[in-house]
């Protein structure tokens, strides 16, 4: 299949500007853009999916370009149901070098920031050389705008789709940059960027946007809907990302592996046939969760993450060390234990059973395990010798409530 037939297979179009497009990507050469604001200090899985159009175009032979928005974070990208709050220049200023050098690291793209050629321009100057090629009748039919009209507008918001379409002339003019990529909800700044160009300088531009990535009840990945999975392993883990990965709802795994991965379509129709063969192996998943760990942060890290997940799974807690445990339940609250305790002042102390008679009874149902070991005893010590790297006591009540508890 052509490059054009696989993008569409993969389900990576949504709006085109124009049939002649499929030709030019097929041949090769374009330079193009793909952007995002600095609202946060890290790209998450949202971005990841968007961003990974560059790569798949530079290797059909496109040039990329990532464009941070540092001009256009101040105003803010209007949404869908109301004003986004505005953040600090010094804020914006921090994200923008933190997600340069993340974008730089993970896909090596030339990177460009619109407030270099934002700052200099006065508001008289941006309304005759640009205001004036803007219809209000035109602006207003747009998606965004016209579902913001009943609830309210600010002017700020309303003057975004001017600073979007003002970056796709200032690429064109001095990167020979003809195509802008976007998310499907980016598809009115772009056609007003193509627009502008037609009517500024007389020359053709294109665009096309993909579809959001989602679950399956609709809602997008990203901070603003919460439960973002961020690319910064700091602030999702690999171990975190990887259980997420792996228990994706099976409807939606196989468009994931279409979208997130770079596996060939031969493959992923295979996995696919596996995957309906034999649902409960979650080879699906599997293979997504690999694909995808292993190209944010090696296949080092993504080992690491299925270690952990089988060493819990199994209960073999035992085999970790003190830094998989760190990974593995970061955000999880911790108690700390100065001296060696019997184990039911143990439980009720750091807080695990609510009394010493709730404590002998979980352990006599043995439902307590303390580093993957079932507690049976009601005279146990918990000493240093029972912690992992002499420090970590990881317990576990019933089937799923974990505890940390560290010896200081």
């Amino acid at each position: 299949m052509t490059f054009f037939e696989e993008l569409k297979w993969r389900g990576l179009l949504k709006d085109i500007s124009s049939p002649e497009l499929e030709q030019k990507l097929n041949e090769g050469g374009l330079t193009f853009y793909i952007g995002t604001d600095p609202t946060g200090d890290s790209m998450h899985i949202g971005h990841f999916s968007s961003f990974l159009i560059c790569k798949r175009l530079k290797e059909a032979g496109h040039n990329p370009i990532l464009l941070i928005g540092g001009g256009t974070g101040l105003i803010g990208d209007p949404k869908p149901t109301a004003e986004r709050p505005m953040i600090s220049k010094e804020e914006v200023e921090h994200n923008i070098k933190c997600l340069t050098k993340q974008a730089e690291d993970l896909f090596g793209f030339k990177v460009v920031n619109n407030y270099d050629w934002i700052k200099d321009i006065n508001v008289l100057d941006f309304l005759r050389d640009y205001g004036k090629y803007f219809n209000i009748n035109y602006m207003l039919d747009k998606d965004i705008v016209r579902r913001r009209l009943d609830s309210g507008i600010t002017y700020t918001e309303f003057s975004y789709m001017l600073l979007q379409a003002l970056d796709f002339l200032h690429l064109y003019e001095h990167e020979n940059c003809t195509m802008q990529v976007a998310g499907q909800d980016q598809w009115g700044n772009i056609t007003a960027g193509i627009d502008l160009i037609r009517k500024k300088i007389g020359k053709e531009a294109y665009g096309f946007t993909m579809p959001l990535l989602t679950k399956a009840d609709g809602s997008k990945f990203g901070k603003t809907d919460g439960g973002a999975l961020w690319l910064d392993r700091k602030k999702t883990t690999p171990y975190e990302m990887y259980q997420f990965l792996i228990n994706v709802e099976d409807e939606k795994v196989i468009d994931y592996l279409k979208f997130l991965t770079f596996l060939t379509p031969d493959e992923i129709m295979k996995i696919e046939k596996e995957h309906q063969e034999k649902p409960h192996e979650r080879l699906a998943h599997k293979a997504l969760a690999k694909e995808v760990i292993t190209f944010l942060h090696g296949e080092e890290a993504y080992l690491e993450a299925v270690k952990i997940s089988e060493s819990l799974f199994s209960g073999e807690i035992s085999k970790l060390t003190g830094e998989e445990i760190e990974l593995a339940f970061q955000g999880l609250p911790r108690k700390e234990i100065k001296e060696e305790k019997t184990i039911v002042d143990f439980l009720v102390e750091n807080e695990i059973c609510s009394s010493k008679r709730e404590a002998r009874e979980f352990i006599g149902t043995g439902s307590i395990t303390l580093n993957g070991e079932k507690i049976k005893d009601l005279d146990f010590v918990v000493q240093k010798d029972c912690a992992i790297d002499h420090k970590y006591l990881v317990v576990r009540r019933g089937k799923k409530k974990y505890f940390i508890v560290v010896f200081s």
